[in-house]
C-alpha cells in the first residue's frame, strides 16, 4: 500500500497535464522559484508517478523547509525514504509527522507498513490497532493489517482481518486476492476460488489471480477448470512460464498427456532447460508406453540435477519396462543412496531383483519396503512370494496374512497363499483358501490347472473346487 497522494490517477487524460509539465519544467528550471505548497505536491506526485524518487524527495524537503510543521509533508517524506529502501528514517519522518498530528490514521498506517518491512511486525500491528481506534472501518488499515499478519503466518488472524476490509469495502483491488491466497494457505478451496472470482471482477487481467485460481482448482480436482484458469492467465501474459508449467500437471491429471507434453515444451523454449519440466515430459511419455522418449528427458533432468532421486527411479521404471533388469536395477539402487526412507523405491527394485532371479536382494528389499509401509499390499504380496521361492513358507503365509487384512476380497493374494498352505502339508486350509479365492473372482478357476497341477490332477480336489462343472 501506498498512501501518497498522487493527484494525477489518469495523468495522460487529465485537462490540467499541460499545466503539470509547465509547472514541472518551471520547477526543474528554477527549484528556488516561488511555488506554493500546491503546486510543489503536485510536482512532487507527478515524480512519484514517474519513478523518480529522489527527485520528489528534493520536492517534499524543499516544501518542508518552507513549511515545516505541516504533518503531510512529513508523512510524504516518509513514504518516499521507505520507497527508496530507507526505512529508518522514514520512521523519524513518520514520528515528525505524529507529533504534529498524532491523529492521523494514514502517517499510522504507513508507519506500520514501515514497521512491517522492518520485521517489527508487533509493532506494525499496534500502528494499524491505533489507526483503527481513530477509525474502525478504515480499509487500508484493516488490510495492511491482515498483511502483516499473513507475513506472520498468522493466517487466521489475517483471514479475518480482510474479510473486515472486504465488508468494509467491496471493491477494495487487492483484498479479494489476498483472502484468496490466506484461504489456499488454510485449505478452505471452496472460499478461495471464489475470492479469486471476487477480484477477478474487480481485476479481470489479473493473470496471478487467474493462475491461483488454477492452482486452487487443479488441488480440487477439477482440472478442466484448472486448464480454463491457466489459460486465461496465458492469454493475459503469453510468457508465463509457471502457468504454462502448472496447466501441464492438470492437463497430465485428466489424461491429456499430449496437450500436457506441449505446456512442458512450452516452458522449455521460455526458460531453457529445467530438470523438473523434463522430468513431467518423461512421466507424460512413459504413461504413454513410450519408454526410449521417456528415457531421453529422464536423462535430460539428471544431465541438469544428477542427484534428483524421482528421475533415477523414473529411468529405472523404463529399464524395467523395456526388459532391462540389470540397468533398471542400477537407478533403483541409485535412487536409494539419494533416498533411502522412499518405500516405492525399495518396492520398485524388489520387483526388478525378483524378476531378475535376485532372491536375496528382493528379500532385503521388500522387508524394508514393508517395513517402511506397512499398508503396502502389493509390497506385503512379493514378499510373501519372495519367501516361498526362499523355501520359508511359514513366513509367507504370515505376510499373505498382512495383505489380506489390508485387501480382505482380494482373490489374487487367496491363490497364491494356497501355495504357502500346501507347502506346509494343511491340504484343507490350502482347499478353502482356494474355494475363497475362486468365490470372489471366478475366473480364477482357468489359472488353477497351470499353477497347481499337481493338485489339477487329483480328481478328489477338482471335485471339492467344483471344478469338473460345466
Amino acid at each position: 500500500m501506498s498512501t501518497f497522494d498522487f493527484g494525477f490517477d489518469d495523468f495522460e487524460d487529465s485537462p490540467r497535464e499541460g499545466h503539470l509539465k509547465e509547472l514541472v519544467a518551471a520547477y526543474e528550471d528554477d527549484p528556488s522559484s516561488y511555488f506554493d505548497s500546491g503546486d510543489l505536491e503536485d510536482i512532487a506526485s507527478f515524480y512519484f508517478e514517474d519513478g523518480r524518487m529522489e527527485k520528489a524527495l528534493d520536492v517534499i524537503d524543499h516544501l518542508i523547509e518552507l513549511h515545516p510543521h505541516q504533518s503531510d509533508a512529513w508523512m510524504r517524506r516518509g513514504i518516499l525514504l521507505n520507497n527508496l529502501g530507507r526505512p529508518e528514517e522514514a520512521l523519524e519522518a513518520y514520528d515528525r509527522a505524529l507529533d504534529l498530528s498524532p491523529a492521523d490514521a494514514e502517517t499510522l498506517i504507513n508507519r506500520g507498513i514501515t514497521l512491517d518491512s522492518l520485521g517489527r511486525t508487533q509493532e506494525a500491528l499496534e500502528a494499524y490497532e491505533e489507526a483503527l481506534s481513530i477509525n474502525p472501518f478504515h480499509s487500508e488499515a484493516l488490510f495492511n493489517r491482515g498483511v502483516t499478519l499473513e507475513r506472520a503466518d498468522r493466517l487466521e488472524d489475517a483471514a479475518e482481518a480482510f474479510e473486515q476490509c472486504a465488508e468494509a469495502d467491496p471493491e477494495h483491488p487487492e483484498v479479494w486476492y489476498e483472502l484468496g491466497y490466506c484461504y489456499d494457505r488454510l485449505g478452505r478451496n471452496e472460499e478461495s476460488v471464489e475470492a479469486y472470482d471476487r477480484h477477478i471482477d474487480i481485476e479481470p487481467y489479473s493473470q496471478d489471480a487467474w493462475y491461483n485460481r488454477g492452482i486452487v482448482l487443479n488441488r480440487m480436482e477439477r482440472f478442466e477448470d484448472a486448464v480454463s484458469s491457466y489459460d486465461m492467465a496465458i492469454a493475459i501474459q503469453d510468457d508465463f512460464a509457471s502457468a504454462y508449467y502448472n496447466r501441464g500437471n492438470a492437463q497430465a491429471n485428466m489424461g491429456a498427456l499430449d496437450d500436457a507434453i506441449g505446456s512442458y515444451e512450452r516452458v522449455l523454449d521460455l526458460e531453457g532447460p529445467d530438470a523438473a519440466t523434463y522430468y513431467n515430459l518423461a512421466l507424460a511419455h512413459e504413461e504413454k508406453g513410450r519408454f526410449d522418449a521417456a528415457r531421453r528427458y529422464y536423462e535430460k533432468a539428471l544431465d541438469q540435477e544428477s542427484t534428483y532421486p524421482e528421475a533415477w527411479y523414473g529411468l529405472g521404471c523404463c529399464f524395467d519396462a523395456q526388459g532391462q533388469s540389470e540397468e533398471a536395477l542400477e537407478c533403483f539402487r541409485y535412487a536409494l543412496t539419494l533416498r533411502s526412507e522412499e518405500p516405492k523405491f525399495w518396492k520398485a527394485r524388489a520387483n526388478c531383483a525378483y524378476k531378475a532371479h535376485r532372491f536375496d536382494e528382493a528379500l532385503s528389499a521388500y522387508r524394508r519396503a514393508v517395513d517402511l509401509d506397512e499398508s503396502d499390499e502389493n509390497a506385503w504380496v512379493g514378499y510373501a512370494e519372495t519367501l516361498l521361492e526362499k523355501q520359508k513358507p511359514q513366513e509367507a503365509l504370515e505376510a499373505y496374512r498382512q495383505a489380506l487384512e489390508i485387501a480382505p476380497n482380494r482373490a489374487g493374494t487367496y491363490f497364491r497363499q494356497a501355495k504357502a498352505l500346501m507347502a506346509l502339508g494343511r491340504p484343507e486350509e490350502t482347499i478353502r483358501t482356494l474355494k475363497t479365492a475362486f468365490r470372489l473372482d471366478p475366473t480364477k478357476k482357468d489359472d488353477f490347472r497351470r499353477a497347481y497341477p499337481d493338485l489339477y490332477q487329483n480328481d478328489r480336489v477338482r471335485q471339492l473346487l467344483d471344478l469338473d462343472q460345466t
